[in-house]
């Protein structure tokens, strides 16, 4: 029985040994800062610093898709340096960026990275991601999937029939104004955002749909704005059921082979098979930035538009108002009303466009909380960064007039 127990061990000590020869340093970092907690919301700085580049890897988190890139990759040529005539190393230490990509008139102003991360490697884009899934809204629109963002969501997803989500439309479900109650408190361990994927589903219901379907009502449909992950993982199903497939392979069909992905990027899944579409997926900072690209290109793809006509002016204007004076809320994209508008996710990660300047800003971060609301001024700073490379914009062409 020694023998035996000792075989074993030896088998063991070889294996994890021959892991470690073998592993690349971001599983290396990961095996060293393994997340004690399932809870993203609640792991420590250096376990998010190693598993937010890795977050397609840890199969006991959750599995994945492949958004599959194509052959031809979308140039993006290096320009002159912008000179931004800030300390811009300062400004990353302060925002712990792993990855920052300023592209101005389809060329790279700067391109610059920290955390030990790289223009190789990938990282998670939490919210990011809405933008991403309600751009599919469109494209099944343009494609016929779905008549209209009027229809009603329970037409598309049946499992919300009889509850508060029933006569919401999918305009409502995009702007986040379906009026049903919902607590996004990032800190809060019983909040809906910490507990609905961890949420155990009814046999045969999709995990999403079965928490969002329990919630009740606090508001009439389309007269309150609350910002609700769990709304982004309904488009995601809906925009599965209509298609009829999944959201990695449309997003592959639509917009990141045909666009000129880099890199193959993937999306996370939930518990119960569909992409977290409110979140997760990972992909380079490049292209983030690229996705940028295809909004500032008015959603062509491979020669072909994407979306409906006038779909990127309705998704990037306010469609509600938020309580601030010169920002709002689109289709599931920030606003602002100098035109300019923005995905964004939690721990720093954005991508900034500004049509007005041909600007586009990609940025990938591990704050050192969720959200300034946590304490910090993360967010603050990041957007004075973004109003100063706009001056730096404006300079510079004020510059060549003259």
């Amino acid at each position: 029985m020694k023998k035996w127990i000792l075989g074993i061990l030896l088998v063991v000590a070889a294996a994890a040994g021959l892991f470690w020869v073998t592993a690349d340093k971001e599983m290396k970092a990961l095996v060293s800062n393994l997340p004690t907690d399932t809870n993203v919301l609640f792991w420590s700085i250096p376990q998010r610093d190693a598993a937010f580049r890795t977050m397609d890897r840890i199969p006991v988190l959750a599995k994945a898709n492949i958004i599959e890139a194509g052959e031809d990759v979308y140039p993006m040529p290096k320009g002159t340096p912008l000179d931004i005539g800030v300390d811009v190393d300062a400004y990353m230490k302060h925002q712990r960026t792993a990855g920052l990509v300023i592209i101005h008139d389809g060329k790279i102003r700067l391109e610059k990275y920290g955390l030990d991360f790289n223009g190789d490697g990938k990282w998670t884009s939490f919210s990011v991601a809405k933008s991403f899934s309600s751009t599919l809204v469109g494209a099944a629109i343009k494609d016929g999937y779905i008549k209209s963002i009027d229809d009603k969501v329970s037409a598309y997803i049946p499992d919300l029939k009889g509850s508060a989500y029933d006569d919401v439309s999918i305009q409502q479900l995009l702007t986040m104004t379906s009026g049903v109650k919902w607590n996004e408190d990032y800190g809060d361990k019983k909040s809906d955002v910490a507990l609905f994927n961890a949420h155990k589903p009814e046999p045969g219901i999709d995990v999403t749909v079965s928490y969002m379907r329990k919630l009740p009502r606090e508001a009439p449909a389309g007269t309150k704005w609350v910002y609700k992950t769990g709304e982004t993982n309904l488009i995601g199903v809906l925009v599965s059921s209509a298609t009829k497939k999944t959201l990695s392979a449309y997003l592959s069909e639509k917009i990141w082979a045909p666009f000129g992905m880099e890199q193959d990027g993937s999306w996370l899944l939930g518990s119960t098979g569909h992409e977290i579409s409110g979140c997760c997926i990972q992909a380079s900072t490049r292209d983030y930035a690229r996705m940028g690209l295809f909004m500032l290109g008015g959603g062509v793809a491979g020669g072909k538009s994407v979306l409906p006509d006038g779909w990127i002016a309705a998704a990037t204007t306010k469609q509600a108002d938020i309580g601030e004076v010169e920002n709002g809320y689109g289709y599931q994209w920030w606003t602002v009303n100098d035109g300019s508008y923005a995905a964004q996710g939690i721990f720093g990660q954005g991508i900034f466009i500004d049509p007005k300047r041909k600007l586009i800003i990609a940025s990938n971060s591990n704050w050192p909380q969720a959200t300034d609301r946590q304490g910090g001024d993360q967010a603050q700073k990041r957007g004075l960064f973004y109003q100063q490379v706009q001056q730096a914009i404006d300079r510079e062409q004020a510059a060549a007039a003259k």
